[in-house]
């Protein structure tokens, strides 16, 4: 498990934030990418950010999260930058995605931020 990791995520919880990701790709806003992402997060208007796993070398990610407990934004992890860039609606993989408008996703980001505010402790 990559440095930057700071939970387990169960198969469901890793499902549910696809989920809330495909829903805000549809209904909402999202940005791409780490430089982007952490633009999102220190601005305030990132309302969940996700991280794929399998990113070398991993310090490029490792100030996110910290950035996110900071800012009291909710992070989670999945496996995979190809799985993660095709559930953003591009073709290519990205090691992580901030949704700033969650559109139809709004329950499930609620429902992943409570989740992740658990595994944390």
């Amino acid at each position: 498990m990559p440095a930057y990791v700071k939970f387990e995520v169960s198969k469901e919880l890793a499902e549910k934030t696809f989920d809330a990701v495909e829903k805000a790709r549809d209904s909402g806003k999202m940005r791409r990418g780490v430089n982007e992402v952490t633009k999102a997060v220190e601005r305030g208007i990132a309302k969940l950010v996700v991280l794929a796993q399998d990113v070398e070398p991993e310090e490029v990610l490792m100030h996110i999260p910290v950035l996110c407990d900071e800012k009291k934004v909710p992070y989670s992890f999945v496996e995979s930058k190809a799985e993660l860039g095709k559930a953003s609606g591009i073709e290519v993989p990205t090691s992580s995605i901030a949704i700033v408008q969650e559109g139809s996703s709004k329950k499930i980001i609620d429902e992943i931020a409570k989740k992740t505010q658990e595994l944390k402790k």
